[in-house]
């Protein structure tokens, strides 16, 4: 559904008279946002590494603003920002983009006129707004179970996915707005996730290599197509382990009696230990990567609740995935509970591991009763589990 909105006559008229006191740059954004006298609004470029600020101004009554920058040689990103409220603008040589909005909804009632591509984006914000709510709907139904969950946020990431691949990304691979498509996230526990990732999705790599090509023909040269080329050669590096994802089956005698799927992986000082040897405890069923940031600030607390617990049934299964053996040797040496490898992803991979760090917690009869992203408390629901 097309939902772009065209500025009236008036908000023309003012864009018209911005322009001619600050033609002298090469790309213009303006317009009004009201209902935000004396707030700043910023205009950020997102580059690469993250937003910065390239100029701002304080609004006034009528929140009219005007901002004018030299254009860059390929398409690139801004945003404008009051607060926690972003429109994502995306700016392709010279243009003169109009954007009216109120305050504190500009981040979802925004018109914005000149730019298809800034229309386009819009319309994928607002697609990625209701995918976020279906999410959250989903994670906070308490008669669903962890497989339930589980099932139900792969179809409607998988439904998404499939919608903008057609309708967006695939249908102007050269556009601005396929490329902002392609880092889309949502929000599962306290954690941001890519909807399109290249890390654990060979079909993701894929997509982000159609996205680079074409930016090749029609932005030769590009940072952000060659940015694009290097997360893509960086996944296909990943094949054996995304193509262990891929077509990872579970054996009949990897699921016990009371149907948890069976983990048999190498510790670390190199016995062959199995997640159902732990089956009459609560078992902290964790995934995770020890070369991301915060692991070590993540032990630390995974440490105390085993400490705290430990003597009352609670036992910890840590599955380490892709990890270098020997970093991962050194970093869990004096770590106290079962720490395995998972080489090839394969674990992970049924236990449908989207994005690390990941953990259940499975109950004294063998039942995964919650992942992660349903836990507020880790604390209170391991102690209704004891």
């Amino acid at each position: 559904m097309k939902i772009t909105k065209i500025l009236p006559v008036a908000a023309l008229a003012v864009a018209m008279l911005a322009t001619t006191s600050c033609d002298n740059k090469k790309f213009q954004i303006s317009g009004n946002i009201t209902e935000a006298k004396d707030s700043t609004l910023y205009l950020e470029n997102v580059g690469l590494d993250g937003a910065v600020a390239i100029d701002s101004v304080k609004l006034g009554e009528d929140g009219e603003f005007c901002f004018a920058e030299a254009a860059n040689d390929a398409p690139e990103f801004y945003r404008l920002r009051i607060a926690n409220q972003i429109i994502n603008i995306s700016i392709d040589s010279t243009e003169t983009v109009g954007v009216k909005a109120a305050y504190p909804s500009m981040a979802y009632k925004y018109e914005v006129e000149g730019s298809e591509n800034c229309s386009k984006i819009k319309e994928l914000a607002l697609h990625q707004m209701n995918l976020q709510s279906q999410i959250n709907k989903i994670i906070n139904d308490p008669t669903l179970k962890v497989s339930a969950v589980e099932d139900s946020l792969v179809t409607v990431v998988n439904n998404y996915k499939n919608f903008v691949k057609t309708n967006y990304i695939f249908k102007e691979p050269n556009k601005s707005y396929a490329y902002f498509a392609l880092f889309q996230t949502f929000i599962a526990g306290n954690s941001y996730n890519l909807i399109f990732n290249p890390r654990s999705s060979e079909d993701d790599v894929k997509v982000f290599a159609a996205v680079a090509t074409s930016w090749d023909t029609f932005h030769p040269g590009a940072i952000r197509g060659e940015n694009l080329h290097n997360i893509a050669i960086e996944g296909l590096k990943n094949v054996r382990i995304l193509q262990a994802r891929q077509y990872a089956t579970i054996d009949a005698d990897k699921v016990d009696t009371s149907g948890i799927v069976d983990i048999e992986l190498l510790d670390n000082k190199g016995t062959l230990r199995k997640l159902s040897d732990l089956k009459g405890h609560v078992v902290m069923l964790d995934f995770c990567s020890f070369a991301q940031q915060g692991v070590t600030e993540r032990i630390m607390m995974m440490r105390e609740l085993y400490n705290k617990y430990h003597a009352q049934g609670l036992e910890i299964y840590q599955v380490s995935v892709g990890d270098d053996e020997h970093f991962w040797k050194t970093q869990t040496a004096a770590i106290p509970w079962t720490s395995v490898r998972d080489a090839q992803g394969a674990a992970s991979a049924r236990y449908n591991v989207f994005d690390l760090p990941t953990y259940f917690l499975i109950s004294k009869s063998g039942t995964a009763e919650l992942r992660d992203i349903q836990v507020s408390d880790i604390e209170a629901e391991i102690k209704k589990l004891l």
